[in-house]
């Protein structure tokens, strides 16, 4: 049998819940994503607290709070103590996002989920690698590969390749194949027939087509007329998500249509963001890397928009038309939600959605068709204790204080009693208390006659132990040069350095966010005051998508050229989630699953997989020729088996019979088309083949995305008449392949 694959929905099936998922390798669990809400429900991790004791590795896939918003609170309370993998961009911004989810959550309620020093702990554990690196797990996950791709959607997003023993086990979710201002399409593309795909059906049943540009100039335009008209514009967003790509194509309007309106990006961290995506140019599109290359221009030293920290100085900004990019997305907590309830009242104001929002919050709710009139919000705020209150708590703070005093006592007196009956009597140097004399006295009675005791000068107390200071030898190692060093002693960990820097909102030099810093340092006794509004709803609301994940005819297209042998699909609605799945059935393979939460399917392969050793004899007359970045050869061997039981590949003990020549290679049209334009070649396609000149023509068959997923070779046919121009194609086209 093949590689042994369950997948186990944790959160995020059948709806559009958080994302996480157990995927069982060959019994190495892996928790793919650990996803919470901006409701932050502990009801939705009943099934993650049954198995989180027993996973093994946590890959994470974006920075934002859909994948890696339980992560804390499971590390802290439900016994999760896995290694954790992500991206560095996924370590950093997602740090920042849950940093910006407490300081938000403090501020307006008495939030003890988790803490700041729990959200530290939790992202110590991560190991950062970077797109496309191989990392080879050992122990219980001996034999198995991990590997993060690019995804496109959010900096750092990753498509998780997963290898054991040959076959490949991918998760995908979130995916987007568009090149964008920051970054490059996913990958998928270039995975050819996985032994499993895991993906979603979020996107299945929209299919709005995509003009950049277009919606580009319409989101500016929106704006402008905003703007123009005297009002503001709220713009609730992401952390350090999909905001960076809203604040490029800000920019980017600003400077063509030389607008002075003033932009501000409010979040807790909003000055750290930027400070380290500064730096993460080499996780963005080829454009800015080529561009920082060339003219050293980094788009994020912003030139029109201004970073804030805390409202007060967005109170304090001059009167008059505004755009004011805030978290969070939902509306749910955070100055968005502030925001919205001081402009939602003006018909001059906008505030325009570029995600749909989370289900069940204010930002859903206000996405409705028809929108809302009214909405009834909680506003709360903190405020610092007076009067019988403080004297209450401070009461109650020094009672907890006192009795954590006497417990710590008892402990350390409980502690000197078994350490002083463990004592070794044999030792001269100790004197057992038990024998010792009580009194001072320079003589007593001993057997009808007196003996001397000398206290030089003090009286060990009862609990003393040894009458010497303690003294321990180095017991360093020597040799012919000095003193042994272990160089590991002196290096500087790139943990401690990260912790160094990484204070509570400080930047990318370690410095604190004077906001951020004031909230957590400010140790005076406060309370939450809350009341409930009804907020009239008179402001315009509009929502345009800049989700930046692919559609549904792009996923569809994309899920039948990857052609994976076995497709669990997750997280969507039951609606796309079902749609998705007989499109799947019909046109992708045979072999398509949609669990529900807690469900376990085996998706193991049905192929046979066998583990062989290449025998030396056999290898020493192998020619090997040069594939891309592998070496290829045929092998004609015997198999027979070492002294161990293994099998072995051995020479033949004859002759070996031929075989035909084989073409080895991947050809696309596409790149085939530009190789004979630089040849000088007039090409172009026509009716899905490739003209070639005035009559050549290139068709290709057998392909796996136009057969549904179907194995077999692909075919080149050339048709035309024989002539210079067939010939010289032809060696053109031997020539993309290898023979072997």
């Amino acid at each position: 049998m093949g590689t042994s694959v369950q997948v186990t929905p944790v959160c995020g099936v059948y709806n559009e819940n958080p994302l996480s998922y157990l995927v069982s390798i060959d019994g190495f669990n892996f928790l793919i994503d650990c996803g919470w809400n901006d409701l932050f429900d502990p009801s939705l991790l009943q099934p993650l607290s049954k198995i989180a004791s027993t996973i093994d590795a946590v890959l994470l896939s974006y920075p934002d709070t859909l994948h890696l918003g339980a992560l804390p609170y499971a590390m802290k309370q439900l016994e999760l103590s896995a290694p954790v993998y992500s991206t560095e961009p996924v370590y950093r911004l997602g740090l920042l996002t849950m940093y910006d989810q407490y300081l938000a959550r403090k501020q307006v309620s008495e939030f003890d989920l988790f803490t700041l020093d729990d959200i530290d702990s939790a992202f110590q554990m991560v190991t950062r690698l970077t797109y496309s690196q191989n990392h080879h797990l050992s122990g219980k996950g001996e034999g198995i590969v991990i590997a993060p791709h690019v995804a496109g959607h959010l900096l750092g997003g990753t498509v998780w390749k997963i290898t054991k023993d040959g076959e490949d086990v991918i998760y995908a979710v979130d995916l987007n194949h568009r090149k964008e201002r920051h970054l490059n399409g996913t990958v998928l593309a270039s995975f050819v027939r996985p032994a499993v795909l895991i993906t979603d059906a979020y996107n299945a049943l929209n299919n709005q087509p995509y003009r950049r540009g277009e919606k580009e100039n319409e989101f500016g335009e929106t704006i402008k007329k905003t703007l123009g008209a005297g009002g503001n514009v709220l713009l609730p967003v992401d952390t350090a998500g999909r905001v960076l790509e809203l604040i490029l194509i800000l920019e980017q309007y600003w400077a063509d249509k030389s607008m002075n309106y003033p932009i501000f990006f409010l979040t807790y961290v909003a000055s750290s963001t930027i400070d380290y995506v500064k730096s993460f140019l080499e996780w963005m599109s080829d454009s800015i890397a080529k561009s920082f290359e060339q003219n050293r221009e980094n788009p994020f030293h912003l030139k029109h928009v201004t970073l804030l920290i805390n409202k007060t100085e967005l109170d304090n900004a001059p009167d008059g038309p505004k755009v004011v990019i805030a978290s969070m997305a939902s509306l749910e907590v955070g100055f968005s939600h502030d925001i919205f309830v001081e402009w939602a009242s003006d018909t001059k104001n906008l505030v325009l959605f570029t995600d749909r929002g989370q289900f069940a919050t204010l930002a859903r709710i206000l996405q409705a068709d028809p929108p809302p009139k009214a909405v009834k919000v909680i506003m709360s705020k903190r405020v610092p204790l007076v009067g019988e209150e403080l004297i209450a708590y401070e009461e109650e703070q020094n009672r907890i204080k006192k009795e954590e005093t006497l417990k710590a006592a008892l402990i350390k007196e409980e502690s000197k009693a078994s350490h002083g009956a463990d004592v070794n009597v044999s030792d001269p140097m100790v004197i057992d208390v038990s024998k010792a004399h009580s009194s001072p006295d320079v003589a007593a009675p001993h057997g009808g006659k007196y003996r001397d005791i000398l206290t030089d000068g003090f009286v060990p107390s009862s609990t003393s132990v040894a009458p010497m200071f303690p003294f321990y030898e180095n017991a360093s190692e020597w040799d012919d040069f000095g003193e042994v060093i272990n160089p590991d002693d002196y290096v500087i960990k790139d943990e401690d350095m990260d912790q160094a820097g990484m204070h509570v909102g400080g930047n990318a030099d370690g410095k604190f966010d004077d906001g951020s810093a004031s909230l957590i340092l400010d140790a005076k006794p406060s309370k939450v005051v809350s009341n409930e509004l009804t907020v009239q709803v008179k402001c315009s609301l509009i929502y345009m998508d800049f989700e930046g994940r692919s559609d549904g005819r792009s996923i569809k297209s994309i899920l039948s050229h990857v052609a994976p042998l076995k497709l669990v699909l997750v997280h969507g609605s039951a609606e796309a989630t079902e749609h998705l799945k007989q499109h799947c059935l019909k046109h992708v393979c045979p072999h398509v699953y949609a669990p529900h939460i807690e469900e376990t399917i085996d998706v193991t392969s049905d192929l046979c997989a066998y583990k062989v050793q290449l025998s030396e004899r056999l290898m020493s007359n192998v020619l090997f020729k040069k594939l891309g970045d592998y070496e290829i050869a045929w092998v004609d061997a015997e198999v027979g088996k070492t002294e161990n039981g293994m099998l072995s590949l051995l020479p033949c003990s004859k002759a070996a019979p031929t075989h035909r020549s084989v073409l080895v290679g991947d050809l696309k049209m596409a790149d085939f088309k530009q190789f004979l334009a630089s040849k000088g070649i007039q090409v172009e396609f026509a009716g899905g083949a490739l003209r070639c000149g005035e009559y050549v023509t290139l068709r290709k068959i057998g392909d796996a995305s136009q057969k549904g997923g179907a194995s077999g070779p692909q075919q080149i046919l050339i048709e035309g008449p024989l002539c210079e121009d067939y010939y010289k194609i032809r060696d053109y086209l031997c020539s993309q392949f290898f023979l072997l």
